[in-house]
């Protein structure tokens, strides 16, 4: 029987690492979203988008263990609002289209990360 997670639909590990490293990219360059990152050592964001690789890979199935804090601890305190959760979903959405990614992945990829806002989004 063929593996029909998530994980493998994307393509497995170096397919969603590709769109890790397009998203933070992305998402550092924001101008709105950019001050999250801003004091940021680079030794810092590497570890940060091996947290998000390894969270997109065992939430799509895959055989990556997430070792990083629930996102209620990892986002407390940032200031987080309904316009960067915006701003970040845009550059998701964006993101999966460049790899192009087909439709029902995106959607399947959309409603787990849709799933950790309430998490995330403070005011």
């Amino acid at each position: 029987m063929a593996d029909d997670s998530l994980y493998a639909r994307l393509g497995g590990y170096d397919a969603i690492a590709a769109v890790a490293d397009s998203l933070l990219a992305r998402l550092t360059a924001d101008a709105r979203l950019g001050r999250f990152w801003a004091n940021r050592g680079d030794d810092g964001v590497r570890r940060e988008k091996q947290f998000l690789i390894d969270f997109l890979c065992h939430n799509a199935g895959g055989p990556l263990l997430y070792t990083g804090r629930d996102m209620a601890t990892s986002h407390r305190g940032m200031g987080i609002d309904e316009a960067d959760w915006a701003a970040f979903r845009g550059h998701l959405e964006a993101t999966l289209a460049e790899f192009s990614v087909p439709d029902r992945e995106t959607g399947d990829v959309l409603a787990f990360i849709d799933g950790t806002r309430a998490d995330i989004v403070e005011r």
